[in-house]
Formats: C-alpha cells, sequence, structure tokens
C-alpha cells in the first residue's frame, strides 16, 4: 500500500514542478516585455539604431566645424486632425553650432486634442551625432480648436561626425517628425474645461 501511494506521489511531485517552471517562464516573460520597450529605447539611443537621436542639458561649445544641411519633414497620422509643417525646410550649419528650428501646428478639428510626436533622422547612422537640446517631441502636446502654435526644437550636431568613416561623404541630415493621437486624451479634456470655465466667467 505504502509502495502504491510513493508511486501516486511521483507523477503529483512532477507536476507541480512542471506547473512551477511554467509559472516563473510565463512571469519572466512577461516581465521581459514590460521591460523590452525602455531597453529598446536605451539601445537606440545608446547606438543612434533607426536614426534615434541624442539628448543634452546644454548646448556644446563653440561651433565652425563642418558645413552640413539639415532638412527638415514633417507628417501627420490620419487619426490626428492637425496641420503640421516645417516653418523652413532645410537650413545650413557647422557641426558644433547652436541651432533652433520651427515647425508649426494647427488644430483643424472642432475639440481640444493631446497629440505626441515620435522623430528620427536619416540617414541613421548620423542619429549618433545629432543632440536636441529642447523640442516639442519631448512632451505631448494639447491645441484647442483652430489653435496654431509655433513648435521649437534646439539641437547641435556634435563634431565628431567628421570622424566616422560611415559618414565621410554626408552632406545632408533629415529631421522628420509624425504626430499621432495620444493615447490618454485627460491633458486636452483638463485645458478644453479650463478654457470652457473662463468663458463662462467672463
Amino acid at each position: 500500500m505504502a509502495e502504491l501511494a510513493t508511486v501516486h506521489a511521483r507523477p503529483a511531485r512532477r507536476n507541480s514542478r512542471t506547473l512551477l517552471v511554467l509559472v516563473l517562464l510565463v512571469a519572466g516573460m512577461t516581465g521581459l516585455a514590460y521591460a523590452s520597450v525602455p531597453l529598446y529605447r536605451l539601445f537606440c539611443q545608446v547606438t543612434g539604431y533607426g536614426g534615434t537621436t541624442q539628448r543634452a542639458d546644454a548646448f556644446a561649445g563653440p561651433g565652425g566645424g563642418q558645413a552640413l544641411q539639415v532638412r527638415f519633414d514633417a507628417t501627420v497620422n490620419p487619426e490626428l486632425d492637425w496641420r503640421f509643417r516645417p516653418a523652413a525646410r532645410s537650413m545650413q550649419l557647422a557641426t558644433g553650432e547652436n541651432a533652433i528650428a520651427y515647425y508649426v501646428a494647427e488644430n483643424l478639428g472642432s475639440e481640444a486634442v493631446t497629440g505626441t510626436a515620435t522623430f528620427n533622422v536619416t540617414p541613421d547612422r548620423a542619429g549618433l551625432y545629432f543632440t536636441k537640446v529642447e523640442c516639442f517631441c519631448f512632451t505631448e502636446q494639447v491645441l484647442l480648436p483652430g489653435q496654431r502654435v509655433d513648435m521649437p526644437v534646439s539641437f547641435y550636431i556634435d563634431p565628431e561626425i567628421a570622424d566616422d568613416p560611415d559618414l565621410a561623404d554626408l552632406a545632408t541630415i533629415t529631421l522628420s517628425y509624425t504626430f499621432f493621437r495620444a493615447e490618454d486624451q485627460s491633458a486636452a479634456r483638463e485645458v478644453a474645461g479650463r478654457r470652457d470655465q473662463r468663458e463662462r466667467t467672463q
């Protein structure tokens, strides 16, 4: 009888171990899924992969390096009823030179909307050297119906780009943005609510 109980206990222990391994595996995969986005973002920032730009808290030193042309591109996702364009199509600057460019956004819809911008530069490799100090893309943007705003981006191109053999013949870098409707529209509702309250008290 004791032998029979032992025989029945072995498959039960085996099943418990298998279940534990499966639970740990699922938990590990879930953890990796949550970590993958920030890890991928960090990887892109460090390597410039996919044209991801760099970020700095302050401008670099004085410019005066090689001359480059920076072109500006803008698109809007169809779900966002905005007009979005660069104020100027391009600019010439030297590496290390501090620059400010403007994009213009206008809400064509009938309600306040929160938009969020994605960005990259081409060629992708140039992302290692294209450094933003301030940018509208760092935060979500709320526009009221009919509101039109100028959105600045301040940046410089690291002079070390001249030492990169893969970019030896580089003459032009293109900075591109795409605006999307943000998933969370609570900020837009809050801004619209404050506007309505001001209008009622006037």
